[in-house]
């Protein structure tokens, strides 16, 4: 037997639509049964830019690292940083 969905509302905003699927379950809504995967390939992550003051010593020993691997420095920043929250995790 099917269940009975709810129809989704017609939303003012992004801000009313989170705020609402934050309170409600989706399965109420979305019959997930039928959902076909997808995928995004040209999809770009988020980000943010930041400023961080480092010691000279320090920048200057990540820019000689990263001539060694033929990367941008700050290429070699976030993939070190990536590496050090992905051993933190496990």
């Amino acid at each position: 037997m099917s269940k009975t969905l709810k129809p989704i509302p017609t939303f003012q905003s992004e801000v009313e639509e989170r705020a609402f699927w934050e309170a409600h379950d989706s399965t109420d809504y979305v019959d997930w049964t039928k959902a076909a995967s997808v995928r995004f390939p040209n999809l770009k992550p988020s980000s943010t830019s930041i400023s961080i003051r480092l010691p000279n010593a320090l920048l200057e020993s990540i820019k000689i690292a990263a001539n060694k691997r033929d990367v941008p420095y700050q290429s070699l920043i976030k993939i070190w940083l990536s590496e050090k929250m992905d051993s933190m995790k496990g």
